[in-house]
């Protein structure tokens, strides 16, 4: 597999958070409903369809000049003599003037101008990982109109003497977050594991603030023998200046959850049915990995109660017209075509 191709549908998964597919809520439930139909379009429709566009437009082109190179090379041969053409494909000078030579190296020069197609593949690739990535942020898929290369953005205005415009216009905006509830499960072995929330820092008058994060309390977790319980605590906050370092930057919420899928265990490791309870496996994810109880709810938990999500009104319009401007203007670039014509005439 190309590192393209390979880009791009790593791409595409996260565009259509193949990562969430344990998720069973809101948009997350339709998008699984839709999970074998979109797995099969990144792993093989789109490659098939790719494949099919490059023999009938540039590869059938291509093999039709190098069938007419070779018809010419052929009848260069049998005219001027074998030793016309060399081994590496170059007339010889003498016959250059000649109109058999002529053709011959017209059509050579043509058929140089193409791509192979691991090139021819790699080129398309690459250009739709970069019409995609252009409008993907920080997880958010994000509708800014193109305008030019240097006018980046562009404002749909019929002329109105007022027009109010904002980046997500066209979208209905779906806030999932912050109930705050309690979380229980069942664990293997009849245990129950309670998810509860100590204290939780919210945004105030839905201003946007620090990120917030789900913070278990793992040193704080209980275990009631006769109940059958586990208590695992929650707090909801930024991270202070010490977290930030090793959580960095980015996922930050998977990594406070994959550290705590190592410390809780470990908090109940001397109550060894609690520890095999919390880590049993529950499912296995999409790479055919092991899923345990506690990472299966962990998940559950964080995102029902962060998950903001935008649906647009009409994405496939919106998609053709940007895509018709980035053919435009990327691919063709005609500002650089018509700055040509303009100085030939």
């Amino acid at each position: 597999m190309t590192d393209a191709r390979q880009k791009l549908q790593e791409l595409l998964r996260e565009l259509f958070q193949f990562d969430c597919a344990d998720l069973d809520f809101g948009i997350y439930r339709i998008m699984n409903h839709k999970r074998a139909e979109i797995e099969r379009f990144v792993e093989k429709d789109l490659l098939d369809a790719v494949a099919r566009e490059l023999d009938q437009g540039a590869l059938s082109s291509q093999a039709q000049a190098a069938s007419q190179l070779a018809e010419a090379a052929q009848e260069v041969r049998g005219n001027l003599g074998a030793d016309a053409i060399s081994p590496e494909g170059d007339l010889s000078e003498q016959y250059r003037t000649t109109p058999l030579g002529q053709r011959y190296v017209e059509l050579r020069g043509q058929a140089a101008t193409y791509r192979a197609r691991p090139g021819q593949e790699t080129l398309v690739f690459n250009h739709l990982y970069a019409f995609f990535s252009r409008y993907y942020q920080d997880g958010d898929f994000i509708s800014k109109r193109r305008y030019s290369r240097r006018e980046r953005y562009a404002i749909p205005y019929n002329g109105e003497e007022v027009y109010l415009h904002w980046a997500n216009k066209d979208q209905y905006y779906v806030k999932t977050g912050e109930h705050f509830t309690d979380y229980t499960f069942k664990a293997p072995g009849g245990v129950t594991v309670h998810f509860k929330l100590q204290a939780a820092d919210v945004e105030q008058n839905n201003v946007k603030g620090e990120k917030r994060f789900f913070i278990p309390l793992t040193a704080k977790a209980t275990w009631e023998e006769s109940s059958r319980e586990v208590v695992i605590p929650f707090e909801y906050r930024p991270l202070t200046e010490q977290e930030s370092i090793p959580y960095g930057t980015r996922d930050q919420q998977e990594k406070i959850i994959a550290e705590a899928l190592e410390r809780i265990p470990a908090k109940f490791r001397k109550q060894v049915e609690v520890a095999g309870a919390l880590t049993a496996e529950r499912r296995k994810n999409a790479k055919g990995d092991s899923v345990s109880y506690l990472e299966h709810h962990l998940r559950q938990y964080t995102r029902r109660n962060t998950s903001d999500f935008f649906i647009h009104k009409d994405l496939r319009g919106f998609l053709e017209r940007e895509l018709d401007f980035y053919l435009k203007n990327e691919v063709l670039n005609l500002e650089e075509l018509l700055a040509g014509d303009d100085q030939r005439a």
